[in-house]
């Protein structure tokens, strides 16, 4: 999964109105981090529980079952490596305004699907979005680093990330009184990371995911849901004993930026300029960084996601302080068991609270993991492919009034 420019990342003006009760659940989770990690190399085609059953419609919901248009096969860039990200739009057909509380992405080729996410993007947003269609032959475009649309009302800041699949997600549900608000004229944009790894960068079949979303009409009391995210460096260098022309920092920045363009490889550089004092790098397996929140919301949940050198992930509220609490603990990643975590009870944040994410790597299972093996020693960094890394705290807020 990608960091999109801090635009595309809506925290929302305006503050809906407090309700006195809620909660917010993810189907199946469970604890969700408990269970022991897998053996270095035993990550699968991760079949995941994508396409599991969803729960039971609630009294005033109903579902929208969409799909692609038509079935894509995944190719590697023309820089070169083993992952394409493609966007597509799909049209909800909405004639009045909805709260979606709940979504379900099913790949039809989960063999190929590394993630996906779900964009929302109200009317104001949708010509630049069907124009961005239009400019590119075949299904959908390529988006690494985002939506990939450069329409004004979408860099503005209206396009929203609503939900997130990995291997292991089901369908990610929320309570009937909070909710993703969609105006008549929204669309969806599904943005789906397809890694070709196992068939070493060649055209491994097709996928036309299904996108199922729960919505209800919401009431005057329904809040208005959002996503904030946490980023932290992925600084992993080449370990002893290893060389090699991509073991160079900068290097290893060049090649990712050839193959997901310069607003990815700037990633790197500019997440340590964010997160560490004096802008240096800090090489190791362990990065965190703190960010200040700016308006009062409520936190509801979190969701941790790295890649195939993940080992934990936490994320602290007020860290070092009298106040400091943990919102969210992975400290056994699964990448083939990712999901979204609800906190025991919401937590109000606001303007002088402090977020710190933590993630934990192990460059060493580049060695040992059969997918990453083959590939010549590397410094990772921040990237969009599955052989690079990241460090991302997903949260899902809702803005409130102070």
């Amino acid at each position: 999964m990608t960091k999109p420019d801090s635009p595309l990342w809506r925290l929302g003006a305006a503050a809906m109105a407090l309700a006195t009760a809620f909660a917010l659940a993810a189907c199946g989770s469970g604890a969700g981090t408990s269970a022991a990690p897998p053996a270095a190399g035993s990550h699968s085609a991760h079949a995941g529980g994508a396409s599991a059953p969803p729960q039971p419609l609630r009294a005033g919901e109903r579902f929208v079952d969409l799909k692609m248009a038509e079935a894509y096969t995944p190719a590697p860039p023309e820089g070169g490596g083993t992952d394409e990200y493609r966007c597509q739009v799909i049209d909800p057909g909405l004639t009045k305004t909805a709260f979606l509380t709940g979504t379900q992405v099913m790949p039809e080729n989960v063999a190929l699907a590394h993630h996906a996410i779900v964009y929302t993007v109200p009317p104001g947003g949708a010509a630049a979005v069907r124009e961005q269609d239009a400019k590119i032959p075949g299904p959908g475009w390529q988006c690494f680093g985002g939506t990939g649309v450069k329409g004004a009302e979408v860099e503005e800041g209206e396009a929203t990330w609503a939900d997130t699949w990995a291997p292991g997600a089901t369908e990610t549900l929320f309570t009937q009184d909070v909710g993703f608000k969609l105006e008549p004229g929204s669309l969806v944009i599904l943005q789906m990371h397809y890694n070709l790894l196992a068939t070493d960068g060649k055209p491994g079949g097709s996928d036309r995911t299904a996108l199922r979303l729960r919505l209800t009409d919401g009431t005057p009391q329904t809040r208005e849901l959002d996503t904030f995210p946490l980023d932290a460096p992925t600084d992993l260098p080449c370990p002893a004993g290893e060389s090699g022309p991509l073991c160079d920092r900068a290097a290893s920045i060049a090649d990712v930026t050839k193959r997901f363009g310069p607003d990815v490889g700037e990633s790197a550089d500019r997440q340590v300029e964010e997160c560490n004092p004096g802008g240096v790098p800090k090489p190791g397996n362990t990065q965190t960084c703190d960010q200040k929140v700016e308006a009062p919301m409520t936190l509801f949940a979190g969701f941790g996601h790295m890649h195939l050198l993940g080992r934990a992930i936490k994320v602290e509220l007020n860290p070092g302080t009298p106040n400091a609490k943990v919102v969210l603990d992975v400290p056994q990643f699964d990448f083939d068991n990712q999901r979204l975590v609800k906190l025991p009870s919401p937590v109000e944040i606001g303007p002088g609270d402090t977020l710190r994410v933590t993630c934990t790597h192990d460059a060493g299972l580049r060695k040992r993991l059969p997918q990453l093996s083959k590939l010549p020693p590397r410094y990772v960094v921040w990237g969009d492919g599955t052989s690079d890394e990241m460090c991302a705290g997903i949260m899902t807020v809702s803005p409130r009034k102070s």
